[in-house]
């Protein structure tokens, strides 16, 4: 492609003008391969986690200005053509659009890769995309003979293990399992990939803004997060149709002393394990409290009226003024708690000058001491370790713009060499025949799975002949 950058487009003729149009094109395929590929690398080493950012989702999100669905939706086609080397290899080559390639990474395997992309070369995206949603109905199909059988085996169960912590097993049918696999998700945007690394157990230079100052969350410690997220909020607001919140609240029951002087003492989830004092502490900063007076045998004297450590009107204006977490360089907005500087069971006051947003892991470091926070004389907040040395946010530059001329140099020293053609499909107008398609696709997988079953076979026959 000559480089036009002086030339009015609108004198160009209509034949050249058509095949920079595609030419370009192409070279925007084969630049989206290699994007593609960078996120999916940039995902696997968790580059991303910088401390600010929750997935490589939201990083894409913040750092390119994708929509959140737009970028999962890319991240998963990134990971999907690691295991579609003919399809990726088309696209690298600019023949396949992003388009063609999202749909065929829903259905494509290595049985029908070569049908697929034969029909993404010869076919244009709208007949992918048909295709696609053809076989994944039939693929449905298949699946309502298997509800019955998976509603049969549906089971939960839960119980306590020997330290206190709740084992949670069970089978669920897919259609109420993917109901729940949707709210885990939703509840995974709310907590946090990476948690602050704890001070006192991992040392480090504060005043070093190249140190690391986060440490990555395990997957499935996240997920726990989640579906506790996800019992919270059921707690909160209830089924639809229920009226009442008392009966699903999770109650603590603490003794005053262990509250207030720190001293050993009951401290334990009702018809549950026992607790830390300070997650007790934690969880009194803002919830419901009950006075309960108690004599030597147990038996309660006097039940005080339920009360909010701090009233709906004061939580909305501390929501206000901080808008999440005011721990440095934290930006969790949601699932915060509001914190008492000064405890209220120490005799702290419930006001504004007192209280704090911080998100949940930054709240129980506090409660553990691993965090000292200390009044500004400008009324903010200096956030401290535990030796008083101030946390700092550490800042990012932006990276330089890059300029879209650089596409032919870029391929011509990755060997890829892309013309008008390249990225025409090839279709000449004939009718698609998706029946014909869907039958060619089931046949090979079909296939695929008898010479898998023989070759298995003649293996255990080997195995027992040997023996």
């Amino acid at each position: 492609m000559k480089k036009q950058h002086s030339v009015d487009l609108k004198k160009l003729p209509l034949d050249e003008l058509e095949d920079q149009i595609t030419e370009l094109a192409g070279h925007l395929n084969a630049a989206n391969y290699r994007w593609l590929t960078l996120i999916a690398e940039f995902d696997r080493r968790n580059g991303w986690c910088d401390g600010k950012l929750h997935s490589c989702a939201h990083w894409l999100n913040f750092k390119v200005g994708l929509n959140l669905g737009a970028a999962r939706e890319k991240i998963r086609v990134a990971h999907a053509l690691e295991g579609l080397p003919k399809i990726a290899a088309s696209m690298a080559r600019g023949e396949l659009s992003y388009s063609k390639v999202r749909a065929l990474t829903r259905i494509a395997c290595g049985t029908t890769e070569d049908s697929l992309l034969m029909i993404a070369l010869h076919g244009t995206a709208h007949h992918v995309e048909r295709l696609v949603r053809h076989y994944r109905q039939v693929e449905h199909a298949e699946e309502l003979a298997r509800e019955a059988r998976q509603e049969e085996k549906c089971r939960l169960s839960c119980w306590y293990d020997t330290d206190g912590s709740l084992i949670v097993q069970g089978r669920i049918p897919a259609l109420k399992g993917a109901m729940f696999e949707k709210a885990l998700e939703a509840a995974m945007e709310a907590v946090p990939a990476n948690e602050p690394i704890s001070p006192s157990t991992d040392p480090f230079d504060w005043d070093d803004p190249e140190a690391p100052k986060v440490a990555l969350r395990p997957y499935g410690a996240r997920r726990a997060d989640a579906l506790a997220l996800m019992a919270e909020s059921f707690l909160q607001h209830g089924p639809s149709t229920q009226t009442t919140a008392d009966r699903y609240q999770v109650v603590v029951h603490v003794d005053a002393a262990t509250l207030n002087d720190h001293q050993d003492g009951r401290c334990e989830i009702e018809h549950g394990p026992s607790i830390a004092p300070h997650t007790a502490r934690q969880i009194a900063c803002d919830s419901g409290i009950v006075h309960l007076v108690e004599n030597d045998d147990g038996e309660p004297l006097n039940v005080g009226r339920k009360t909010r450590s701090i009233p709906p009107a004061l939580r909305r204006a501390l929501n206000a003024r901080d808008s999440g977490c005011r721990f440095p360089g934290c930006t969790f907005h949601r699932y915060t708690d509001a914190h008492h500087v000064e405890h209220w069971a120490d005799g702290g006051e419930t006001k504004l000058a007192n209280l704090v947003t911080l998100c949940r892991a930054h709240h129980r470091m506090v409660h553990k001491g691993e965090i000292v926070i200390k009044p500004r004389s400008d009324g903010g907040w200096r956030f401290l370790s535990e030796d008083g040395r101030p946390y700092q946010e550490a800042y990012r530059e932006n990276s330089p713009p890059c300029e879209w001329s650089a596409l032919h140099a870029v391929h011509e020293a990755q060997g890829v060499y892309i013309d008008a053609g390249t990225a025409t499909t090839r279709w000449a107008g004939e009718r698609m025949d998706y029946d014909l398609a869907i039958f060619g696709l089931f046949s090979s997988i079909a296939r695929a799975k008898r010479v898998s079953a023989e070759t298995s076979e003649r293996r255990i026959d080997s195995t027992a002949r040997s023996g």
